[in-house]
């Protein structure tokens, strides 16, 4: 690759990575291609030698989101189920959307997305169900799949409970409230009512 085909796909490279981080404190729809790429070191002009659309951007930010989560999840993943619930029902992750969880980020968002980001966060959402029943002890395969289905329910709820904790957790305008969600849902997944993570 030559040096200026390298400068452009570093410059591409740090658009996504922008985007991703704002899209996840913002929204899919906040912040303006103008915004992202000034913050990205480039013109807003710029924006077509590297992307056809807006949507594009988005979609390659949905599997930018992914690729961080697959290397995170793997680092919490080393403590077992216990680690993940309490690395991801924490105070940190709540006030840091911008490098959080993107399926509680933008999943209302993406829900409006075109496929190619409806698709990238999918894969997502199976890879948690994947190493939630990894972490259990119990392989929950694909959606219809030969994995045994109460396995795979368990996957599912758990993953809904810890989302929607985090989302409740982002939302309310009460911080009591706030790390009650938290501490509750996080003590009922661990088995470990009240306590915090250390």
């Amino acid at each position: 690759m030559g040096h200026s085909q390298q400068d452009k796909a570093a410059s591409h490279d740090r658009v996504v990575r922008v985007a991703a981080a704002r899209f996840r404190e913002a929204g899919l729809d906040g912040p303006a291609v103008a915004e992202l790429m000034q913050e990205a070191g480039l013109t807003h002009g710029g924006f077509y030698r590297h992307f056809r659309s807006r949507e594009d951007l988005v979609a390659e930010a949905v599997e930018h989101m992914r690729t961080q989560f697959e290397h995170g999840m793997a680092a919490a993943a080393e403590n077992g189920f216990t680690g993940l619930i309490n690395q991801y029902l924490t105070e940190a992750h709540r006030d840091s959307p911008a490098t959080g969880c993107a399926v509680v980020a933008v999943g209302g968002d993406v829900a409006r997305s075109g496929e190619r980001a409806r698709a990238a966060y999918t894969h997502q959402v199976e890879l948690y169900l994947e190493l939630i029943g990894e972490l259990i002890g119990e392989p929950v395969g694909g959606v219809g799949g030969t994995a045994d289905p109460a396995a795979r329910q368990r996957a599912v709820t758990t993953l809904s409970t810890m989302v929607g904790a985090m989302l409740i957790a982002r939302a309310v305008n009460s911080s009591e409230l706030s790390q009650e969600f938290l501490d509750t849902v996080r003590g009922h997944l661990t088995g470990q009512a009240g306590e915090r993570p250390a």
